[in-house]
């Protein structure tokens, strides 16, 4: 993750996940972490990059069973949330708030 602030300075921050995933969540948590790791109170963001490497097509990724319900519905929902994706195009699965609204037939 690299940031870029409004003066000008920039703090640039590796992680590396514990072992190889093919889920959303995993990312976006260590994508989290990474933005606790900065200690950003009142600074002015001007840039913030995010960017993956050493990726590997999730079919080859070996899934392991967890015992968190929460973390499996998440992954459940993710799944699915593919599913739609691939068959009505990137843009049909995303927050209510950012769909255009559509009056009823």
């Amino acid at each position: 993750m690299t940031l870029t602030f409004a003066d000008g300075t920039g703090w640039e921050k590796t992680r590396r996940l514990p072992e190889p995933s093919a889920h959303e969540d995993d990312l976006r948590t260590v994508a989290y972490q990474l933005m606790d790791a900065a200690g950003l109170q009142r600074a002015r963001l001007a840039g913030l990059a995010l960017k993956g490497d050493d990726l590997v097509d999730a079919g080859r990724v070996a899934q392991q069973i967890s015992l968190d319900r929460a973390r499996e519905s998440r992954l459940v929902a993710e799944d699915a949330m593919d599913r739609v994706r691939r068959k009505f195009g990137p843009g049909a699965v995303g927050p209510a708030a950012a769909m255009p609204a559509r009056r009823a037939s």
